[in-house]
């Protein structure tokens, strides 16, 4: 750091009395608001009575968010638009406290389709809805050492702001209702409906410093079918971001200056979404869904100085690159869906609906402003840009779902009765690279593409698993105040087998006011083809000079091997089986007031057989390792270090959420709505499997789960707790709002020493926005991170030699204050 202590005090003195002042005036406006109780106007009771009916986690017509018997979030539309991001992950998580969006930098793919965690847990463990039918994840496996490693969860970013109407955010588990992957609970994107109304958009902005322009154009309207008999809603978008940069110059040699280029990745994007539905009859319906998005993303990857260029071929890089270079790992990923369905009811009073569910995502990369050590030395020059390969991963599924309302002599009210099947089909594969991005040679010096090497054919294959599913699910109330739901499904995937989850939930509404809640049920998340049969194998040749002791020259093999591979089983690797989780959530609902209501939640989620990454083994080239592994067949290839998949851990995740919102209506001077929302999150490993007795034999002392893994990436690199205060104030023409948001401390895990572990302080950002409504057009003026708050700075032993200021791990990232514009136009 440049700074010394003294200064860097006061700057952390300056940074908390900013915090506290804006946090001030926020609490202030919410006392203005509630001194408002006494002499409310008598429309702002209304607001209990216009609650929005759900539709997740639910298979009744008349829960509302306020009368559901799990804890829920309904997120509107112009809740989303009120944040400066056009990205829907980061929306969310401005929204939700239990939502995490980190952003990773130089960690290849992973800071261009970052993953989202709820409640804690990995990314692949919230199931992703889209109008109730499940949504495919991405092609790529985060396996850098970022939040969500080894996940390869949905891509919330592929689906625009502009064609969703709102979002349901189920907290509790859900795979009995809805199967795999609903363990921390379930996003449901609702669609916009009906042929009436649109908007066009315009959005710019710009970081106060680091680059970072962005913009976006997009349209939303509907068409009429038919007369009334159906419509069509078009949504489309097409924006850019240009790369964000914090990083810092190198200490060793700070003649080169600032080299390295560390911040968000450069991001064109283009979207398309259709949703349509038509009437057959008066009781049928046909309805379709589908979107088209292409993502060009250029990440940056470390930058390689001049005095660390190999001896052999020293002259001819400098002669290329004569002041060092920086690989960028380019990512073009196309993302597609289809879901087309006829829906209806019959005359008794039955609810039908039988679908197709279609989508894929494809992503091809290329490393570009780069070289291959290997091949220069070889052949004498080397391509600065090689194609990398290709990873594609799809679904297709068909459901049916059944439902019917009953009722019951010795019941108050009716019983809904809902059962239904799934034909659930995945599929997952990889294609090599040009021979360039992964050639290897014999000389002994560094072989494949510099940043991302290519997959080779030794990576290369495609893979395929189905899975049958039913389900059967009650929900009542029993009484007039007593509510009670089960869910029951069954599971059979072709590949590990059987699988049963069972949810039970109940609600007593003690008065009309307060009500208590709980759930409990059972859960799993079947791993992911990309989990079992994913690789990325790259190769080095060791030269007598530097093979060591007893060591054979030659080629040797490193990476991530599938678990079928059968040096990955001699190294301890078993065939992946599915998680199991047991979830338990209490809750309260307290209305003391017509415009303020309240809940808290409080839960326990227990995973078993949790599928992470090991951690890497190393030293493989030893010979009494090498011995083994031939006296087990394998003599045609070596390898110097490898990793796995594994059902290696067990973890308990405890935490609550308090959500608390007031509406004051102050009748001609404007409408206030305030809201605080807060979630405490504690995720603790509470077993790891016993070190395989393969591992223990070699005597290398190697460990399958890291101290990293258990300490930080899967406890406690995320914030503990997260507050989230905002403030939306209406007055004619104008709308103000604020959103202040506390993200709790969280700690980077050393691998290699605790002495380097790093607790990082709380950080408070405050995002403001005014808008003015003229006729049809609304225009904003808005400044995310108004005070320019930024996250600790990294302690210098973990700043790569001072050229990474900032941890991967910074909930709200790093890149500052961001200034913005929105123009629109509706009808």
């Amino acid at each position: 750091m440049k700074t010394g202590k003294r200064t860097y005090h006061y700057k952390k003195l300056d940074r908390h009395a900013t915090a506290c002042l804006t946090a001030a005036v926020l609490l202030a406006l919410t006392g203005t608001a509630a001194a408002q109780d006494a002499t409310q106007s008598p429309s702002s009771g209304n607001a209990k009575n216009l609650q929005a009916v759900i539709v997740t986690g639910t298979r009744a017509q008349n829960r509302t968010d306020s009368t559901s018997l799990s804890p829920i979030d309904v997120i509107p539309a112009t809740a989303l638009q009120s944040t400066g991001s056009n990205e829907l992950a980061t929306a969310l998580a401005r929204l939700i406290p239990s939502l995490n969006f980190p952003r990773p930098a130089a960690t290849d793919t992973t800071d261009s389709q970052r993953p989202a965690q709820l409640r804690g847990l990995a990314p692949d463990e919230v199931l992703v809805l889209v109008d109730g039918k499940r949504w495919h994840t991405s092609a790529l496996v985060n396996t850098d050492g970022s939040i969500g490693r080894g996940s390869a969860p949905v891509d919330l970013n592929t689906i625009p702001l502009s064609a969703i109407d709102h979002i349901e955010v189920l907290r509790d588990g859900a795979s009995a209702q809805y199967g795999s992957d609903a363990i921390a609970g379930v996003i449901n994107i609702i669609l916009k409906h009906g042929a009436q109304g649109g908007s066009i958009e315009l959005d710019g902005g710009q970081f106060q410093r680091g680059g970072g322009r962005q913009w976006l154009g997009s349209a939303n309207f509907g068409i009429p079918l038919g007369g009334d008999k159906g419509w069509l809603r078009i949504s489309l978008d097409d924006g850019h971001q240009d790369p964000t940069n914090h990083g810092g110059a190198d200490v060793r040699y700070p003649q080169l200056g600032e080299k390295q280029v560390f911040g968000d990745p450069s991001v064109s994007q283009h979207n398309l979404f259709l949703n349509t539905q038509y009437d057959i009859t008066r009781h049928v319906q046909f309805y379709a869904f589908g979107s088209y998005h292409e993502r060009d993303a250029i990440s940056d990857e470390l930058y390689r100085n001049p005095y660390g260029y190999p001896g052999a071929v020293t002259s001819l890089l400098d002669a290329l690159y004569p002041g060092g270079y920086q690989p960028l790992l380019q990512s073009h990923s196309t993302d597609q869906a289809l879901v087309a369905g006829v829906r209806g009811t019959t005359d008794g009073g039955w609810r039908w609906d039988v679908s197709g569910n279609y989508g894929g995502n494809r992503v091809s990369l290329d490393t570009i402003h780069s070289a291959n050590y290997a091949f220069l030395n070889d052949f004498g020059y080397t391509p600065n840009s090689f194609f990398d390969g290709v990873v594609s991963a799809a679904q297709q599924a068909v459901d049916v779902d059944i439902a019917k309302d009953f009722s019951v002599n010795w019941l108050p009210n009716a019983v809904t009765l809902a059962f239904g099947a799934e034909y659930l089909r995945d599929t997952y594969s990889i294609s090599a690279g040009n021979p360039d991005s992964y050639y290897v040679g014999t000389s002994g010096v560094s072989g494949g593409a510099q940043g991302f090497s290519g997959y080779s054919p030794v990576n290369v294959g495609a893979w395929s698993r189905s899975d049958v599913a039913q389900y059967v699910s009650l929900e009542t109330n029993l009484t007039d105040k007593l509510g009670a739901s089960f869910a029951v499904r069954h599971e059979d995937y072709n590949d590990f087998g059987n699988t049963v989850s069972g949810a039970l939930a109940a609600r007593y509404d003690f008065t009309d006011r307060f009500a208590l809640r709980a759930s409990a049920s059972t859960g799993f998340r079947a791993p992911s083809l990309a989990q079992e049969d994913y690789s990325q194998i790259g190769s080095l040749y060791l030269t007598p000079s530097n093979a060591g002791p007893g060591v054979t020259p030659g080629i040797y093999q490193t990476g991530l091997l599938p678990v079928s591979n059968p040096v990955a089983q001699l190294l301890g690797a078993q065939s992946l089986r599915p998680e199991k989780s047991h979830n338990y959530t209490v809750g309260a609902v307290f209305n003391p007031l017509d415009p303020l209501t309240l809940t808290f939640d409080i839960y326990q989620i227990q995973i078993y057989h949790r599928i992470v990454l090991s951690s890497t083994l190393s030293g493989l080239n030893d010979p009494a390792v090498v011995a083994y592994l031939a006296a087990n067949g394998v003599t045609d290839v070596a390898y110097s270090s490898a990793q796995y998949f594994t059902n290696a851990v067990n973890t308990r995740t405890q935490g609550g959420d308090l959500v608390a919102s007031y509406r004051s209506d102050f009748g001609n001077a404007g409408v206030l709505n305030s809201t605080l929302s807060y979630n405490y999150n504690r995720t603790q490993v509470s077993g790891v499997a016993p070190n395989p007795p393969q591992l223990q034999a070699l005597g290398l002392q190697l460990e399958r789960v890291s101290y990293r893994d258990i300490k930080g990436l899967l406890a406690n690199s995320t914030p503990r707790s997260k507050l989230i205060f905002n403030e939306n104030y209406t007055l004619g023409h104008w709308s103000f709002n604020g959103n202040l948001t506390r993200y709790g401390t969280f700690t980077a895990y050393s691998n290699s020493t605790y002495l380097l572990n790093q607790t990082f302080s709380p950080q408070w950002v405050l995002d403001i926005a005014g808008s003015y409504n003229l006729d049809n057009w609304t225009f904003t003026l808005g400044v995310d991170n108004a005070t320019n708050s930024y996250p600790d700075t990294v302690i210098a032993a973990n700043s790569t030699n001072g050229t990474i200021p900032y941890s991967e791990f910074s909930p709200d990232g790093f890149n500052g204050r961001y200034y913005y514009t929105k123009v629109i136009y509706h009808w």
